[in-house]
């Protein structure tokens, strides 16, 4: 899945833009486009449904213009998610798994819409645990997640979601000491007894730094290494920022 952020703010600049964007990543080889007009960094700002609608609307038609690819829209808001499923797109990527939108449970589960639901911790846990020296933050990082995610499928299942529309994102980065970040790495194929696939997204996260112990190197060489880790482990699906790099690394 490559990155297509359609957004002033997102933290890896290189992968802001709109068609031109669009165009090289699918020239590079993926098979899923992820279309986002709001950042999830830490500390980001909240952009209003008309303005993220605004900012998506005109990439999907463009894309729609030369290519069938599979679009997945990054966003947390159901409005936003129904105009730009009207225009063609194909999945939902839920940072919030729900939570922010109910109605998007409601309208994926009508519909049977695909889904990715990404577990997220509040910004600024990792930090707090690890000052206290309570590196792992939980015994069971799996299981919890597991258990989140059975949740939040309930109400979608009940309307008619199929198990296999939906992918799970253990939200590597997501308020998670470097610890829990290693486990779910490690187990990913873990989550939901394999009940659902399972999407990494990795790309150049500050966790990457602190494998190769070196937080101001260049991140690509980490992030393929840690992708081709997470699918060996279980993953099916990477989300990326490089995409011409890792199917090399394949």
């Amino acid at each position: 899945m490559g990155i297509v952020n359609v957004t002033p703010d997102s933290f890896y600049s290189e992968s802001r833009g709109g068609i031109e964007r669009a165009v090289k990543l699918m020239e590079e080889g993926a098979d899923i486009l992820d279309l986002g007009a709001e950042s999830t960094r830490p500390g980001f700002t909240e952009v209003p449904v008309e303005e993220e609608i605004a900012r998506l609307i005109p990439v999907i038609k463009e894309i729609r213009k030369i290519s069938d690819i599979p679009l997945s829209i990054d966003t947390r808001k159901k409005a936003v998610f129904e105009a730009c499923f009207e225009e063609g797109a194909d999945i939902l990527n839920d940072v919030s798994s729900f939570q922010f939108d109910p109605e998007t449970a409601v309208f994926c589960g009508e519909k049977n819409i695909p889904v990715i639901l990404t577990h997220a911790y509040p910004h600024g846990r990792e930090k707090e645990l690890e000052g206290e020296g309570k590196e792992r933050g939980c015994d069971d990082i799996v299981s919890e997640l597991s258990s989140f995610f059975d949740k939040q499928l309930l109400l979608p299942f009940s309307l008619g979601l199929n198990p296999d529309k939906v992918i799970v994102d253990p939200g590597i980065g997501f308020g998670k000491t470097f610890a829990e970040n290693m486990d779910l790495i490690e187990n990913c194929g873990k989550l939901c007894d394999g009940k659902y696939s399972v999407m990494m997204a990795l790309s150049r996260k500050r966790c990457i730094g602190q494998m190769i112990g070196d937080m101001n190197a260049d991140r690509l060489q980490g992030t393929i290494e840690a992708d081709l880790k997470a699918i060996e482990k279980g993953a099916s699906f990477i989300r990326v920022h490089d995409v011409l790099a890792h199917i090399k690394a394949f």
